[in-house]
């Protein structure tokens, strides 16, 4: 199935201003080259395995199986895997499309890269290929997300990009978007924007979704070296969506259940959340592509919450949105309380440490796959959790929040109810 159409169902298309459609046509057709070139997906994998470090471990869970297995009637379970895409270079999937778009870049004869960035991770990942490659970089970052993902912006200032704050709105990824477009149209004959998400107007989200389908194909591969079989159920977190479009691409014409977990933050009122896809989107065009949108009742976007400033944002990729919308994509909401609990239990677990923004499917998985949800899949069979990001950079969202009495007492119970597991 082919799925580089400008519109998926009725999402997509390309909603530009007349300054800004030279520059997507000049895309276009520098992007079909590419993609037909197998110069280009040379240098990737070249760059894939020397830079970024692909392709990424596909660890198995011993110790979650056995536990989610023990919560379950019966005393079993699917056995659960964790893409570790954290340990690409610069700490996340990110690093697949900045440096694919970068290389697009200098193809293009373009000299400067600009990027928006929420959590941090696509900045990062932005500025460590631009170093690579020798190109000029400036990232657009909501003050927000600067003062709470302070560890990538050192890091981004580190590998010689200027980070430049946005104080407009809600100072969060939404607006540092529309930063990032307002410098597109002023440099468009020497910058190329490298879009971090499968979103925005045509062709971004097939650019984004192709770089980041290595995930799923690694996937695909490391599963069936393992078990002889494709996985039956692929998690991934959803905030634009560039990861969890990248880990179910390649399993679209596969019988294989895809399971988008969503930002459910402090709750469900309007401003408590990120969730689109339970209801609460509404369909609108903003930032140049027709998607879901949380909006109220004139069109205007709402403010959003998540713990995880990389699920922090008000719309949700054209596909993913059409996939939802058509049943082949489930998904689902996790609390920022859930998510906080999951990052303590897959790193008193399995010695992993997951970014808060992927903790949200490692939460639904375990809210599944211990209870009633995972009563469609028996003994024997096998899920993935894609978990996109490491969580170094949240250390100063969780320090403080793990540093507090209660949720001390919650490791301290994990830790010794895991010891009695292991005692068995």
């Amino acid at each position: 199935m082919q799925h580089d159409e400008r519109y998926y169902g009725r999402f997509g298309g390309r909603y530009v201003p007349e300054v800004l459609r030279p520059a997507f046509e000049e895309l276009e057709e520098a992007w079909a080259k590419a993609r037909a070139d197998p110069a280009y997906w040379s240098e990737l994998e070249r760059l894939g395995r020397g830079f970024i470090g692909r392709p990424t471990p596909l660890c198995f869970a011993e110790r979650l199986t056995a536990e989610l297995g023990a919560a379950r009637q019966g005393g079993s379970g699917p056995r659960l895997y964790l893409k570790l895409e954290g340990l690409a270079n610069t700490g996340a999937h990110k690093i697949n499309n900045a440096l694919g778009q970068a290389v697009l870049a200098k193809r293009m004869g373009k000299r400067r890269v600009i990027a928006e960035t929420g959590a941090g991770q696509h900045g990062l990942a932005t500025a460590a290929a631009a170093a690579k490659l020798g190109l000029e970089c400036e990232v657009f970052m909501g003050e927000v997300d600067m003062a709470r993902q302070h560890p990538n912006v050192f890091g981004m200032r580190m590998f010689g990009a200027k980070v430049t704050p946005v104080r407009e709105g809600s100072r969060t990824l939404t607006d540092a978007v529309n930063a990032a477009m307002k410098n597109w149209t002023e440099r468009v004959s020497d910058t190329h924007y490298v879009l971090g998400s499968a979103l925005g107007a045509h062709p971004y989200p097939a650019i984004v979704r192709e770089l980041q389908s290595v995930i799923g194909r690694e996937i695909k591969a490391q599963v069936a070296e393992a078990e002889g079989r494709l996985p039956d159920r692929v998690y991934a977190c959803v905030g634009g969506g560039s990861n969890s479009i990248g880990a179910f691409a390649p399993f679209l014409d596969e019988k294989v259940e895809l399971v988008g977990a969503e930002a459910g933050g402090r709750g469900r009122e309007a401003g408590m959340h990120a969730a689109r896809m339970g209801g609460e989107g509404k369909v609108g065009i903003v930032q140049a592509y027709k998607s879901l949108f949380l909006q109220d009742g004139d069109g205007s976007l709402l403010p959003t919450h998540s713990v995880s400033a990389g699920l922090d944002y008000a719309g949700i990729g054209p596909q993913l949105a059409h996939l939802g919308e058509t049943g082949r994509v489930r998904f689902d909401s996790v609390t920022d309380e859930e998510a906080l609990a999951a990052v303590a239990r897959t790193a008193r677990a399995e010695g992993v440490l997951p970014a808060l923004e992927s903790a949200h499917a490692l939460a639904l998985a375990f809210r599944e796959l211990g209870g009633a949800g995972a009563a469609a899949l028996g003994p024997g069979s096998v899920v993935v959790v894609n978990v996109s990001g490491r969580g170094d950079k949240d250390l100063f969202i969780t320090a403080p929040i793990f540093d507090r009495a209660d949720w001390l007492g919650f490791l301290e119970s994990e830790a010794a109810r895991l010891r009695a597991e292991d005692a068995k």
